[in-house]
């Protein structure tokens, strides 16, 4: 089996470090993180992944920016994207919902949350 491609981008490096080692040991992916949101469109080109964990709220470039660039990308174009953000609570989540036309997840996450996520948007 095929592992699945994972690419974290979010500016805190000791997170995406940690959600890479946690996700690898936890399940059948391949993990890479980007901690500068700039290079997010080149670094999700040459590596491929199958689903990006994007975060909203970065220091040189908006999340929603690089979101507009993967799917404006004919080569990206597909490629599933899910927030990862602080900016919206679980209690504000609720079950679910979109934040501009993407999924996505509220921090604190669970390993459990996490993956469920992950699999639903790769189903």
């Amino acid at each position: 089996m095929t592992k699945k491609r994972i690419l974290i981008v979010d500016d805190e490096s000791g997170f995406t470090h940690l959600l890479k080692l946690t996700l690898e040991k936890a399940g059948d992916y391949t993990v890479m993180e980007e901690n500068d949101g700039t290079r997010a469109r080149d670094v999700a080109r040459s590596f491929l992944p199958d689903l990006i964990l994007l975060d909203i709220v970065m220091p040189k470039i908006d999340g929603g920016d690089v979101a507009s660039q993967i799917k404006a990308d004919p080569v990206l174009k597909n490629t599933r994207i899910v927030f990862l953000t602080a900016i919206v609570s679980k209690k504000e989540a609720g079950s679910g919902g979109l934040i501009g036309g993407f999924p996505f997840l509220a921090k604190p996450v669970t390993l459990e949350g996490l993956i469920q996520c992950i699999e639903d948007n790769l189903a």
